[in-house]
Protein backbone atom coordinates (compact mmCIF):
# COMPACT_ATOMS: atom_id res chain seq x y z
CA UNK A 1 0.00 0.00 0.00
CA UNK A 2 2.86 2.24 0.42
CA UNK A 3 3.71 1.89 -3.48
CA UNK A 4 1.98 4.90 -5.30
CA UNK A 5 0.37 3.29 -8.39
CA UNK A 6 -1.96 6.52 -8.60
CA UNK A 7 -0.83 10.40 -8.31
CA UNK A 8 -4.06 12.66 -7.98
CA UNK A 9 -2.05 15.99 -7.88
CA UNK A 10 1.43 17.42 -8.36
CA UNK A 11 2.73 20.50 -7.16
CA UNK A 12 5.50 22.20 -9.67
CA UNK A 13 7.77 24.72 -8.52
CA UNK A 14 8.78 26.20 -12.37
CA UNK A 15 10.57 29.14 -10.81
CA UNK A 16 12.43 29.48 -7.67
CA UNK A 17 12.51 33.32 -7.22
CA UNK A 18 9.66 35.33 -6.43
CA UNK A 19 8.41 39.28 -6.68
CA UNK A 20 7.03 39.82 -3.42
CA UNK A 21 9.27 40.16 0.34
CA UNK A 22 6.79 38.75 2.32
CA UNK A 23 7.48 38.95 5.98
CA UNK A 24 6.33 35.06 6.17
CA UNK A 25 8.34 33.81 4.02
CA UNK A 26 12.37 33.39 3.13
CA UNK A 27 11.68 32.44 -0.86
CA UNK A 28 12.17 36.21 -2.40
CA UNK A 29 15.98 35.51 -0.59
CA UNK A 30 16.75 33.23 -3.34
CA UNK A 31 19.65 34.81 -5.04
CA UNK A 32 19.99 31.87 -7.51
CA UNK A 33 17.30 31.56 -10.52
CA UNK A 34 16.47 28.20 -11.42
CA UNK A 35 13.60 26.91 -13.78
CA UNK A 36 11.64 23.59 -14.49
CA UNK A 37 12.42 23.92 -17.89
CA UNK A 38 9.99 22.30 -20.94
CA UNK A 39 12.68 19.83 -21.67
CA UNK A 40 12.70 18.72 -18.11
CA UNK A 41 9.09 18.29 -18.04
CA UNK A 42 9.34 16.41 -21.20
CA UNK A 43 11.08 13.74 -19.80
CA UNK A 44 8.71 13.21 -17.33
CA UNK A 45 5.51 13.31 -19.46
CA UNK A 46 5.60 9.33 -19.61
CA UNK A 47 5.53 8.74 -15.53
CA UNK A 48 3.10 11.70 -15.06
CA UNK A 49 0.70 9.89 -17.26
CA UNK A 50 1.29 6.53 -16.20
CA UNK A 51 0.75 7.76 -12.61
CA UNK A 52 -2.54 9.29 -13.51
CA UNK A 53 -2.03 12.98 -12.51
CA UNK A 54 -5.22 14.66 -12.82
CA UNK A 55 -3.86 18.07 -11.65
CA UNK A 56 -0.81 20.08 -11.72
CA UNK A 57 -0.69 23.07 -9.02
CA UNK A 58 1.97 25.05 -10.13
CA UNK A 59 3.36 27.17 -7.05
CA UNK A 60 7.23 28.56 -6.10
CA UNK A 61 8.45 31.28 -6.34
CA UNK A 62 6.15 32.89 -8.92
CA UNK A 63 5.72 30.56 -11.85
CA UNK A 64 4.75 33.62 -14.12
CA UNK A 65 8.35 34.56 -13.63
CA UNK A 66 9.04 31.45 -15.87
CA UNK A 67 10.67 32.62 -19.09
CA UNK A 68 8.32 30.50 -20.97
CA UNK A 69 5.68 28.77 -18.45
CA UNK A 70 2.72 28.42 -21.05
CA UNK A 71 4.77 25.66 -23.08
CA UNK A 72 4.75 24.20 -19.85
CA UNK A 73 0.97 25.09 -19.64
CA UNK A 74 0.95 23.93 -23.22
CA UNK A 75 2.49 20.27 -22.73
CA UNK A 76 0.58 19.50 -19.96
CA UNK A 77 -3.09 20.26 -21.44
CA UNK A 78 -2.00 17.83 -24.34
CA UNK A 79 -2.03 15.34 -20.99
CA UNK A 80 -5.74 16.38 -20.73
CA UNK A 81 -4.20 17.55 -17.12
CA UNK A 82 -6.00 20.81 -15.12
CA UNK A 83 -3.68 23.51 -14.12
CA UNK A 84 -4.19 25.96 -11.12
CA UNK A 85 -1.76 28.67 -10.89
CA UNK A 86 -0.99 30.04 -7.66
CA UNK A 87 0.17 33.61 -7.89
CA UNK A 88 0.79 37.34 -6.09
CA UNK A 89 -0.97 39.13 -8.77
CA UNK A 90 1.82 41.13 -9.32
CA UNK A 91 1.70 39.98 -13.20
CA UNK A 92 -1.44 39.12 -13.69
CA UNK A 93 -2.30 41.81 -16.21
CA UNK A 94 0.93 41.51 -17.78
CA UNK A 95 0.47 37.88 -19.21
CA UNK A 96 -3.76 37.73 -18.82
CA UNK A 97 -4.24 36.73 -21.85
CA UNK A 98 -1.71 33.99 -22.00
CA UNK A 99 -3.43 33.10 -18.52
CA UNK A 100 -6.68 32.28 -19.60
CA UNK A 101 -6.19 30.44 -22.29
CA UNK A 102 -3.22 28.30 -20.52
CA UNK A 103 -4.51 28.19 -17.09
CA UNK A 104 -7.25 26.65 -15.42
CA UNK A 105 -7.77 28.71 -12.42
CA UNK A 106 -6.02 31.18 -10.07
CA UNK A 107 -4.93 31.21 -6.45
CA UNK A 108 -3.68 34.61 -5.42
CA UNK A 109 -2.52 35.50 -1.95
CA UNK A 110 -4.16 38.11 -0.51
CA UNK A 111 -3.03 39.40 3.35
CA UNK A 112 -5.77 41.89 3.84
CA UNK A 113 -7.42 45.28 2.39
CA UNK A 114 -4.60 47.09 0.67
CA UNK A 115 -2.88 48.71 3.34
CA UNK A 116 -2.07 45.66 4.99
CA UNK A 117 -1.97 43.93 2.44
CA UNK A 118 0.98 46.14 0.74
CA UNK A 119 2.71 45.81 4.09
CA UNK A 120 2.90 41.99 4.62
CA UNK A 121 4.04 41.91 0.98
CA UNK A 122 6.24 44.73 1.55
CA UNK A 123 5.48 45.63 -1.96
CA UNK A 124 4.23 49.21 -3.13
CA UNK A 125 0.75 49.24 -5.12
CA UNK A 126 0.65 45.04 -4.51
CA UNK A 127 -2.83 45.46 -3.74
CA UNK A 128 -3.98 47.61 -6.76
CA UNK A 129 -1.54 45.43 -8.99
CA UNK A 130 -3.35 42.54 -7.88
CA UNK A 131 -6.75 44.11 -8.46
CA UNK A 132 -5.82 45.12 -12.17
CA UNK A 133 -4.59 41.84 -12.80
CA UNK A 134 -7.81 40.18 -11.75
CA UNK A 135 -9.59 43.12 -14.04
CA UNK A 136 -7.69 41.73 -16.80
CA UNK A 137 -8.30 37.99 -16.39
CA UNK A 138 -11.72 39.24 -16.23
CA UNK A 139 -11.83 41.34 -19.30
CA UNK A 140 -10.34 38.39 -21.55
CA UNK A 141 -12.61 35.77 -20.12
CA UNK A 142 -15.38 36.59 -17.98
CA UNK A 143 -16.32 33.75 -15.16
CA UNK A 144 -12.54 32.78 -15.15
CA UNK A 145 -12.35 31.39 -11.77
CA UNK A 146 -9.98 33.49 -9.92
CA UNK A 147 -9.89 32.64 -5.72
CA UNK A 148 -8.22 34.01 -2.55
CA UNK A 149 -6.01 32.60 -0.20
CA UNK A 150 -5.10 34.38 3.22
CA UNK A 151 -2.09 33.50 5.15
CA UNK A 152 -3.12 34.21 8.87
CA UNK A 153 -0.46 36.41 10.81
CA UNK A 154 0.42 38.63 13.51
CA UNK A 155 -0.11 41.63 10.58
CA UNK A 156 -3.71 40.51 9.70
CA UNK A 157 -5.50 38.51 12.47
CA UNK A 158 -7.42 40.98 13.48
CA UNK A 159 -8.66 41.96 10.15
CA UNK A 160 -9.60 39.11 8.31
CA UNK A 161 -13.67 40.01 7.96
CA UNK A 162 -11.81 43.07 6.25
CA UNK A 163 -9.85 41.02 3.91
CA UNK A 164 -12.66 38.95 2.96
CA UNK A 165 -14.73 42.43 1.90
CA UNK A 166 -11.90 43.39 -0.06
CA UNK A 167 -11.65 39.73 -2.26
CA UNK A 168 -15.38 40.92 -2.58
CA UNK A 169 -14.56 44.17 -3.31
CA UNK A 170 -12.02 43.02 -6.56
CA UNK A 171 -14.21 39.93 -7.63
CA UNK A 172 -12.55 36.96 -6.12
CA UNK A 173 -14.83 34.22 -6.07
CA UNK A 174 -13.71 32.72 -2.70
CA UNK A 175 -11.22 32.91 0.05
CA UNK A 176 -9.52 30.52 2.00
CA UNK A 177 -7.26 30.85 5.18
CA UNK A 178 -4.76 29.34 6.76
CA UNK A 179 -2.56 29.81 9.78
CA UNK A 180 1.05 31.23 9.28
CA UNK A 181 3.50 28.69 9.57
CA UNK A 182 6.22 29.21 12.16
CA UNK A 183 8.55 26.10 13.22
CA UNK A 184 9.45 24.17 9.45
CA UNK A 185 12.32 24.97 7.30
CA UNK A 186 9.96 24.87 4.43
CA UNK A 187 9.73 28.22 2.35
CA UNK A 188 13.46 28.60 1.95
CA UNK A 189 14.26 28.68 5.46
CA UNK A 190 17.60 27.78 5.35
CA UNK A 191 17.09 27.09 9.02
CA UNK A 192 14.14 26.88 11.46
CA UNK A 193 12.97 30.17 12.57
CA UNK A 194 14.70 31.65 15.78
CA UNK A 195 12.53 32.39 18.40
CA UNK A 196 12.76 36.28 17.68
CA UNK A 197 12.01 35.51 13.78
CA UNK A 198 8.96 33.78 14.70
CA UNK A 199 7.33 36.53 16.75
CA UNK A 200 7.38 38.77 13.85
CA UNK A 201 4.86 36.61 12.58
CA UNK A 202 3.60 34.48 15.43
CA UNK A 203 0.59 35.71 18.18
CA UNK A 204 1.03 36.56 22.11
CA UNK A 205 -1.84 35.84 24.37
CA UNK A 206 -3.86 38.95 23.40
CA UNK A 207 -3.16 38.50 20.32
CA UNK A 208 -4.75 34.59 20.29
CA UNK A 209 -7.62 35.96 22.06
CA UNK A 210 -8.30 39.02 19.49
CA UNK A 211 -7.66 36.17 16.45
CA UNK A 212 -10.74 33.97 17.87
CA UNK A 213 -12.77 36.42 18.73
CA UNK A 214 -12.70 37.75 14.99
CA UNK A 215 -12.41 34.10 13.69
CA UNK A 216 -15.98 33.62 15.69
CA UNK A 217 -17.56 36.81 13.81
CA UNK A 218 -16.31 35.50 10.67
CA UNK A 219 -18.00 32.31 11.37
CA UNK A 220 -21.01 34.08 12.02
CA UNK A 221 -21.13 36.37 9.05
CA UNK A 222 -20.72 33.04 6.80
CA UNK A 223 -23.69 31.50 9.03
CA UNK A 224 -25.78 34.05 7.52
CA UNK A 225 -24.73 34.50 3.63
CA UNK A 226 -26.97 32.26 1.61
CA UNK A 227 -23.71 30.62 0.20
CA UNK A 228 -20.08 30.43 1.47
CA UNK A 229 -17.63 32.79 0.26
CA UNK A 230 -14.78 31.44 2.73
CA UNK A 231 -14.19 28.10 2.00
CA UNK A 232 -13.20 26.44 5.16
CA UNK A 233 -15.30 24.90 7.68
CA UNK A 234 -15.92 26.69 11.21
CA UNK A 235 -14.06 23.66 11.95
CA UNK A 236 -10.64 24.51 10.01
CA UNK A 237 -11.00 28.25 11.00
CA UNK A 238 -11.23 27.11 14.64
CA UNK A 239 -7.94 25.04 13.97
CA UNK A 240 -5.82 28.45 13.29
CA UNK A 241 -7.05 29.71 16.39
CA UNK A 242 -5.18 26.34 17.84
CA UNK A 243 -2.47 26.56 15.62
CA UNK A 244 -1.17 29.60 17.39
CA UNK A 245 -2.26 28.51 20.68
CA UNK A 246 -0.57 25.51 20.47
CA UNK A 247 2.79 27.44 19.16
CA UNK A 248 2.63 29.54 22.80
CA UNK A 249 2.63 25.78 24.81
CA UNK A 250 -1.29 26.93 25.58
CA UNK A 251 -3.16 23.62 23.79
CA UNK A 252 -1.25 20.36 22.61
CA UNK A 253 -0.69 20.70 19.03
CA UNK A 254 -3.04 18.19 16.80
CA UNK A 255 -2.47 16.99 13.43
CA UNK A 256 -4.92 17.46 10.65
CA UNK A 257 -6.96 15.18 8.46
CA UNK A 258 -4.26 14.68 5.76
CA UNK A 259 -2.77 11.71 2.93
CA UNK A 260 -1.06 14.27 0.93
CA UNK A 261 2.41 11.87 0.81
CA UNK A 262 0.01 9.29 -0.59
CA UNK A 263 -1.93 11.49 -3.22
CA UNK A 264 0.41 14.22 -4.33
CA UNK A 265 4.10 15.31 -4.51
CA UNK A 266 6.47 18.28 -5.00
CA UNK A 267 8.76 18.91 -7.61
CA UNK A 268 11.14 21.65 -6.41
CA UNK A 269 12.52 24.14 -9.44
CA UNK A 270 15.90 22.21 -9.00
CA UNK A 271 14.28 18.64 -9.26
CA UNK A 272 13.93 18.25 -5.83
CA UNK A 273 10.99 15.83 -4.43
CA UNK A 274 9.75 15.95 -1.38
CA UNK A 275 6.23 14.02 -0.22
CA UNK A 276 4.86 17.45 0.29
CA UNK A 277 5.60 20.82 1.38
CA UNK A 278 7.06 20.14 4.83
CA UNK A 279 8.73 17.08 5.34
CA UNK A 280 12.26 16.00 4.05
CA UNK A 281 13.34 15.51 0.73
CA UNK A 282 12.77 12.36 -0.99
CA UNK A 283 15.56 12.45 -4.11
CA UNK A 284 16.40 14.06 -6.74
CA UNK A 285 15.14 14.68 -10.56
CA UNK A 286 17.96 14.02 -12.72
CA UNK A 287 20.30 10.84 -11.76
CA UNK A 288 16.52 9.61 -11.37
CA UNK A 289 12.79 9.73 -12.77
CA UNK A 290 10.27 10.90 -10.89
CA UNK A 291 8.91 7.47 -10.85
CA UNK A 292 11.66 6.45 -9.53
CA UNK A 293 11.91 8.90 -6.62
CA UNK A 294 8.54 8.62 -5.55
CA UNK A 295 8.78 4.56 -5.46
CA UNK A 296 12.13 4.69 -3.99
CA UNK A 297 13.50 2.95 -0.99
CA UNK A 298 13.67 6.35 1.21
CA UNK A 299 9.70 7.27 -0.03
CA UNK A 300 8.83 4.17 0.44
CA UNK A 301 10.36 3.79 4.41
CA UNK A 302 9.22 7.29 4.56
CA UNK A 303 5.61 6.38 3.78
CA UNK A 304 5.74 2.91 5.94
CA UNK A 305 6.98 5.09 9.02
CA UNK A 306 4.84 8.28 8.35
CA UNK A 307 2.10 8.44 11.28
CA UNK A 308 0.13 11.45 10.62
CA UNK A 309 -1.31 12.02 14.42
CA UNK A 310 1.80 11.51 15.95
CA UNK A 311 4.96 13.06 13.43
CA UNK A 312 5.68 16.62 15.06
CA UNK A 313 6.14 17.91 11.48
CA UNK A 314 2.15 16.80 10.80
CA UNK A 315 1.15 18.39 13.87
CA UNK A 316 2.09 21.65 13.28
CA UNK A 317 1.07 21.57 9.49
CA UNK A 318 -0.68 24.67 8.77
CA UNK A 319 -1.56 22.81 5.07
CA UNK A 320 -3.12 19.81 4.90
CA UNK A 321 -4.35 17.92 1.91
CA UNK A 322 -6.73 14.96 2.09
CA UNK A 323 -7.73 13.69 -1.20
CA UNK A 324 -10.91 11.46 -1.71
CA UNK A 325 -11.04 11.19 -5.12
Amino acid sequence: MHALERLPILLLYPHSRCNCRCVMCDIWKVDTVEELSAEALERHAADIVALGVEQVVFSGGEPLMHSDLFRLCDRLHALSIRITLLSTGLLLEKHARRIVEGVDAVIVSLDGPPEVHDGIRRVRRAFELLARGVRALRSHRPGFPVAARCTVQKGNACRLRDTVAAAREIGLDSISFLAADLTSDAFNRKDPWSSERQSEVSLDVAGVQALETEIEALIDDEAGALTRYVLESPEKLRRIVLHFRAHLGLAEPVAPRCNAPWVSAVVESDGTVRPCFFHAPLGQLGTQSLREVLNGPRAIAFRQSLDVANNPICRRCVCSLHWQG
